[in-house]
């Protein structure tokens, strides 16, 4: 027996499609858009829809943007010559509310992981390569989270680019500000012993 009508369970089925949205959240998510009035309901699908219409990927540094280059390339008050190369869009996002970085960005939107058959040809590992043979780069930082297919990417990048006439540099890892030592994981606490710096 069908509860739902079909275009709300359409609807449902599309929202659950997303990354970290079960059903039951999709459920929710619909119910709430349909429960909104109609000009608000056909805002959201106005803006979906022109969403690949309006956003490119920046032929600089991959990221999206309405404009190429991006706006942070485009920018002359930062120093071009600094990648600080990322996995995906959102850990740019991350860094720049830091407001401490002010270099470019290389995103390579995705990690290796030969089990889902994702490797360096896969990912904008080539573009990075072709930014820095231009020879204008001068410290690349790798900035790759600290999960195991992003620490493979990490070692893999830090493998073909030692040898290149750039500066290479890893993001920090270790305890969090505000966390007590206790309540580290060994690994974190292991990897903040392995990575201390001067008490200078």
């Amino acid at each position: 027996m069908q509860i739902l009508p079909p275009p709300l369970e359409k609807l449902i089925d599309n929202l659950s499609r997303l990354p970290g949205i079960g059903k039951k959240t999709a459920t929710r998510l619909a119910l709430n858009i349909l429960r909104r009035p109609p000009a608000q309901a056909k805002e959201l699908a106005a803006t979906l829809a022109s969403l690949h219409e309006s956003i490119q990927l920046c032929s600089c540094c991959f990221s999206f943007s309405e404009s190429d280059p991006c706006t942070i390339c485009a920018d002359p008050r930062r120093s071009g010559d600094t990648i600080c190369v990322v996995e995906q869009s959102g850990d740019l996002l991350a860094i720049e509310k830091t407001a401490t970085y002010r270099g470019h960005y290389h995103i390579l939107h995705g990690v290796l992981s030969p089990m889902d058959g994702i490797g360096p040809d896969e990912i904008k590992i080539d573009e990075l390569l072709a930014r820095i043979k231009n020879g204008t780069i001068r410290e690349v930082i790798i900035a790759t989270s600290s999960t195991v297919p992003g620490e493979a990417t990490g070692s893999y990048l830090i493998d073909i680019l030692q040898n290149k006439a750039v500066t290479l540099t890893r993001l920090a890892r270790g305890i969090p500000m505000g966390m007590d030592i206790k309540y580290a994981d060994k690994y974190t606490l292991a990897k903040a012993i392995e990575e201390r710096s001067s008490a200078k």
